[in-house]
């Protein structure tokens, strides 16, 4: 008789092999990941670790350098007014940055829909955004009064051209050999625009994105500097006013870490949404996820 063996299965899911390909991934992974963190950390604690043991060492007054310590010591004493004034300058930024996308965006759509209407306007953007916000502030105040509304128009008005100007620059640079093809096509002005020109847009809107976002922080500050009004619901702008003329430098120093962090905040927002609009298309954001 034939003699028949049997083999049993094999149930083992993995081999070393395996194992140690996975560890090296593994390994690999947290080496990058240390890359990307890791220097600024390092650089980071050394810079704090060294203001700290400059100013105990020379003997410097409080209000001349504080101390980090002193800088965590005044936010966490002056919490509850360091949050209001984060809330009110988050609210007047936002809302100066929505303002300044839509119109932005809409303007620009205007231009690049007729050359003479480029040739006819935009030169005056571009002298609006030469003029000094400060010098025409008062004038925002007189039309819109103090408080929220100037504060809002002032931050829409610094973010507004770098929207216009990157979606214009992104309206105009589509393929011709695609527009070409519309035309072939019989497509309108108006269906060349939505469904061609401004997909094609989009990077450099996102450019103009990621600069109105900061530039709307910095806005909503300088608002607040000449045409806020103060009491128990200012912004960071009033909030860094008091504490220079009280000499609280460290709750000073506190205000502008926070508004440090609020445009850091922003541009992160952003930057996340670029990132989730683009990588599964655009060269650029599909390079950078996959590096």
């Amino acid at each position: 008789m034939r003699e028949e063996t049997i083999t049993s299965p094999d149930l083992s899911f993995g081999t070393s092999a395996d194992v140690g390909t996975d560890a090296k991934q593994r390994t690999s992974s947290l080496r990058k990941a240390w890359k990307r963190v890791g220097p600024p950390s390092v650089a980071f604690v050394l810079f704090i670790g060294g203001w700290e043991l400059f100013c105990r060492l020379s003997g410097l007054k409080p209000y001349l350098l504080p101390k980090p310590s002193d800088i965590v010591m005044a936010a966490s004493e002056n919490a509850s007014n360091l949050w209001v004034s984060v809330y009110t300058t988050i609210t007047e930024a936002v809302l100066g940055f929505l303002l300044s996308i839509i119109l932005g965006i809409g303007f620009a759509v205007l231009l690049a829909s007729s050359k003479l209407i480029e040739r006819s306007i935009y030169p005056y953007a571009i002298i609006m955004q030469t003029i000094p916000i400060v010098a025409i502030a008062p004038i925002i105040v007189i039309w819109f009064g103090a408080g929220m509304n100037a504060i809002i128009i002032i931050a829409f008005l610094i973010g507004f051209f770098p929207m216009l100007s990157n979606t214009l620059i992104g309206l105009n640079s589509t393929d011709h050999n695609m527009k070409n093809l519309f035309y072939l096509y019989n497509a309108s002005p108006l269906q060349t625009m939505i469904r061609l020109r401004i997909p094609a847009a989009l990077p450099y809107i996102v450019a103009g994105l990621k600069i109105s976002c900061t530039l709307a922080v910095i806005g909503a500050i300088v608002g607040e500097y000449i045409a806020g009004i103060g009491g128990g619901n200012g912004g960071l702008g009033y909030a860094i006013t008091v504490a220079s003329s009280r000499l609280q430098t460290a709750y000073l120093f506190a205000c502008g870490l926070s508004a440090s962090l609020l445009g850091i905040a922003f541009f992160l927002l952003v930057n996340a949404f670029s990132k989730w609009m683009l990588s599964s298309w655009h060269e650029s954001e599909m390079k950078s996820s996959e590096g």
